[in-house]
Formats: structure tokens, sequence, C-alpha cells
């Protein structure tokens, strides 16, 4: 009998203690945000140039890893639809591969690599170079890479200035006009060339603030990436994506502890 009235007792604190609010809120929750890590390279080549050049055997090494120990390199824009939550949670070891600036050995020495391992990449463009310096690609080159069905092509603002610097040197009401041109003429140039969607944006030198932020999201970007060096997800600003720079010391166990970062 008493074991039966505790029993009853016990039902009936729980009933007490329970609100459809509380059910509410552990759905709401859901299971823990999953983030992944964005891998980020500038250019390649057989030897070291400078501090952003990754040789191309190393690079190699990356995607056989990634192959071998069984990651899944997903697009960019799978990653973003997720944190915008407009999509589902990427498979687990997901990772993803970008690239910024639009430098020549892209064509040369990443696109090879890109077409023998079959993996999505996202390439963040600056226009006014492209065509014109002589370390960047072509237009050809870029429609060329497009046709592969491997690239994506994204913002990397027009000619790549520094914010800081800009907004001492110039007038507010200049300043202003600058990021919008930057903004504005990078994304149109880039879909009248190429075609598409460009709708996010890398901040060039990692640098933002808050104007920058409410100015891109103007222009019609709804999601931009920063150098900070931990995983992107859901949980975060997605005007402030972080990625991994990647130089050739990041090798061996310096490239595990990136994809086992958390």
């Amino acid at each position: 009998m008493f074991r039966y009235r505790g029993f009853l007792l016990a039902i009936l604190l729980v009933l007490l203690l329970w609100s459809p609010s509380a059910e509410g809120e552990l759905k709401k929750s859901g299971p823990p945000s999953f983030k992944v890590p964005i891998l980020l390279y500038h250019r390649f080549g057989p030897t070291v140039a400078d501090s952003m050049t990754v040789t191309t055997s190393v690079f190699e090494s990356h995607l056989r890893y990634l192959h071998e120990k069984g990651y899944t390199v997903i697009p960019l824009r799978q990653l973003v639809d997720y944190c915008l939550r407009k999509g589902p949670p990427p498979p687990p070891r997901s990772v993803v591969i970008v690239s910024d600036d639009g430098h020549k050995t892209i064509f040369t020495e990443m696109f090879p690599l890109v077409k023998k391992y079959r993996i999505p990449v996202t390439l963040f463009i600056y226009p006014s170079v492209i065509s014109h310096a002589p370390y960047a690609m072509t237009w050809d080159q870029l429609r060329e890479l497009k046709k592969s069905g491997f690239f994506d092509f994204q913002s990397h603002s027009y000619w790549h200035p520094n914010f800081n610097r800009d907004k001492i040197k110039l007038k507010p009401s200049e300043y202003a006009a600058s990021v919008d041109m930057q903004f504005k003429k990078s994304k149109e140039k880039l879909e009248k060339e190429l075609g598409g969607r460009v709708d996010m944006i890398a901040w060039p030198f990692g640098i933002y603030d808050d104007e920058l932020i409410q100015k891109a999201e103007e222009s019609g970007y709804v999601a931009a990436f920063t150098i900070k060096r931990h995983r992107a997800g859901p949980s975060g600003n997605v005007m402030t994506l972080p990625r991994y720079i990647m130089t050739d010391s990041t090798r061996g166990k310096a490239f595990e502890r990136i994809l086992n970062d958390e």
C-alpha cells in the first residue's frame, strides 16, 4: 500500500512540474548545433613563394587525408543554408574548401586536383584583377572552372580594399560611397561574367564592423566570412563566419588538429 501511494505521489509531482512551455523549450533546443571547418587557401605552387603559398604536394596530401579518413567535402552553399536554418545539418565529418583572390595557380595547380578528387570549391574573387593582373586568372579560365561543375564564385569586394585605412583617409560620405561600390560592383561583375547567384562575401583582410555588415546586407549578401580560426555553424553570426587559413606548414598533425578542433 505504502509503495503504491509513493508511486502515485511521484506521478503527481511530475504532472505538477511539467508544463507545455517546458516541452516546447526542449523541442526548440533540439540536438546540439553541428559545426564544420572551412579551409581557406590562397595560392599554390611547387615551392613556397610567400606566406600564403601552399605547395601543390601539401594540398594533395590534405585531399588524400580527407578521402582516406572518410571526410565529405561539401559545397559552401550547403553549410550556409544550414547556418541560415534553411537546410538540414551537413553529414558528419564534413569539410568546406574555399579560396580567396583568384590567383592563377587556382587554374594551373588546384584545378587538376579538384577534378581528380571531385570536390566542390568556392572561389572568392575580386574582379578588378581578373584578366588584368599577371598573377590573376582570366575570365575565360574562370568560365572553364565553372563549366567543370566543381566551382562556385562569390565576392571578395571589387579591388580588395583595406577598409580601416579607407575609413581614416576618406570623408564619411566618400567612404560610404566607396563601400557601396566595392560590394555592388563586385557582385554585378561576377554575375554578369559567370552567371549564378553572388550573395556571399569574404571580408578583405578579414576586416569588418557593424557598418560594413549593414552595407553588405543592403547590397544583397546573406553570408560573409572572416579569417577567425574556428568552426562554422548556426550558433554564430552568419555575417562573420570563421575560416582556417591554410599555409604550407599546415600539414600532418597540424592539419589533423584543425579537423578535430571543437
